[in-house]
């Protein structure tokens, strides 16, 4: 039989072995939870983001049955482009317009001038590579084409091609330019709106 070493502590095991409690620091806290979400935070949130999206939807909807339905305003260009006369043949060959038809009186003793009540009407103006249109219907003869062109003009015409339309020789003027143009500044027209 083995005997047994009477000098060997049996506190030799880390597991077995006592240690006095540290009272210099203090004990470890636990983790903190994370902190919960209020059920009413979330609903509030939902609340305002939907009544932003009803809002949203609502002012589109009155934007755009709101149009303009009779003469009071014209709130875009494209309510010209569906106004004018051959809408389709209008935007695929020259541009659609606003005609204005007033006359103007001149009185040179006492000079003053006096003008007409203004009518508006839609109109279009046919780009120069484009007369062959007014030409191929028996619009236009080629002597008012060989004016017209002589003077560097174009054509505009109001009413439909297929009725009678009026149509005139006009003249591109950009002597004034744009005073939509931010701080009155007119710059050169870009050559795809030379007409």
């Amino acid at each position: 039989m083995a005997r047994r070493n009477r000098n060997q502590n049996s506190y030799d095991n880390p597991n077995d072995r006592y240690d006095p409690p540290n009272y210099r620091s203090s004990p470890p806290t636990p983790p903190t939870p994370p902190p919960k979400k209020s059920p009413i935070d979330i609903a509030k949130v939902a609340i305002i983001a939907s009544v932003f999206v009803v809002g949203i939807v609502i002012g589109l909807s009155l934007n755009l049955s709101s149009g303009s339905s009779g003469n009071e305003s014209v709130d875009s260009s494209l309510q010209i482009d569906r106004a004018a006369p051959n809408p389709e043949l209008c935007q695929q060959f020259g541009a659609s317009a606003i005609v204005t038809d007033m006359r103007v009186f001149l009185t040179l003793n006492p000079f003053s001038v006096y003008l007409t009540q203004p009518s508006m009407q839609p109109g279009c103006v046919l780009r120069r590579t484009n007369w062959s249109i007014l030409e191929q219907r028996k619009l236009v003869n080629s002597e008012q084409v060989r004016d017209c062109k002589r003077r560097m003009n174009t054509f505009g015409f109001i009413g439909p091609l297929e009725g009678k339309p009026k149509i005139d020789c006009v003249y591109q003027n950009d002597a004034a330019g744009n005073l939509f143009l931010q701080n009155g500044q007119s710059g050169a027209l870009p050559e795809s709106d030379n007409f």
